[in-house]
């Protein structure tokens, strides 16, 4: 065999003629791979310590890391190879999850391409935020070119948080991911010709998965500053938040357009909350959502001093 031009799953086989866990239990011949794999992962760090602490004197420093990394490789061949898993298939699925979570945006989707006007998003719109005070209770009203759009929105909450505003990421999701049963709703804009989409992406349980979504992203942010100086979200959010809505169109977004979603819904909201409404523009073909400017008056308020 030409060990130069070998593939992965070519050096998977010949990796396990120095396989001594066969004489094993099975179960013992699984962990041996994943044990070895951790200790082989604590030499890399040892190298690198040394690297750090004796600087251009660890002469054979890379040569080390290579070497680590060699055997790295052949604890992951092992171990793939006990649970019946292929090199290759595992390094392509990783450059296609690498490439959906950190390469470019797809091209924009409209979900609702193939239905007539009236039942479909407008690739731009603009809304409006207004806040309503009446003593200690403060409301939002959302509009779009003066006419309200849906009901009036408090916090929901003993302290002043700014959730009243999360409309925000609403409006974020249609116009990066083209997805937003409630917004879909609140224009008005639902499917109904094809009734199975109306029941399913339009309808109620759909409505209440993005409000879940939405809940689950803001209670992220407050635990973060709410995103403030932050470009990238955790893996463990946007995985929750992308299995709750498996099942929905949206699910054909990669993570990148998750991310983008997040991060500029919380930028706009920021703004939002900091000048106490204002003007939100959402653009479905450029898949981006900015603040135009605050409302004619603008009040302060708790949360405002929070964001800033």
């Amino acid at each position: 065999m030409d060990w130069m031009n070998m593939e992965l799953d070519e050096y998977q086989a010949v990796a396990q003629e120095t396989d001594r866990t066969r004489l094993r239990s099975d179960d013992e011949a699984k962990l041996i791979p994943l044990l070895g794999l951790a200790g082989e992962a604590g030499q890399l760090l040892s190298e690198y310590k040394k690297r750090l602490r004796d600087g251009p004197s660890h002469e054979h420093f890379v040569d080390r890391v290579a070497e680590e990394l060699g055997d790295i490789l052949w604890y992951v061949a092992n171990t793939a190879e006990k649970y019946g898993l292929s090199l290759d298939a595992i390094a392509q699925a990783n450059l296609v999850k690498t490439k959906g979570t950190f390469g470019p945006l797809t091209a924009p989707i409209a979900l609702d391409a193939e239905f007539e006007d009236a039942e479909r998003f407008p690739r731009q719109f603009v809304i409006g935020f207004t806040e309503i005070r009446d003593g200690d209770r403060v409301q939002v009203r959302a509009t779009v070119d003066g006419v309200a759009v849906g009901a009036e929105l408090t916090d929901n909450a003993y302290s002043d948080d700014g959730y009243r505003f999360h409309d925000v990421f609403h409006i974020a999701n249609a116009a990066v991911l083209g997805w937003s049963p409630v917004l879909r709703g609140l224009f008005k804009r639902k499917r109904r010709s094809n009734r199975l989409v109306d029941e399913v992406e339009d309808g109620g349980r759909a409505a209440v998965i993005e409000e879940g979504v939405v809940a689950a992203i803001f209670d992220y942010g407050r635990q973060h500053a709410f995103l403030e100086g932050v470009t990238d979200i955790d893996e463990t959010l946007l995985r929750t938040v992308r299995g709750m809505c498996a099942h929905l169109e949206v699910s054909g977004q990669n993570v990148a357009a998750w991310r983008k979603a997040i991060v500029d819904g919380f930028h706009v909201w920021r703004a939002v909350v900091a000048n106490s409404g204002g003007l939100v523009e959402a653009n479905l073909d450029t898949q981006s959502i900015r603040y135009l400017g605050p409302p004619d008056t603008a009040t302060t308020t708790a949360a405002a001093d929070a964001a800033e």
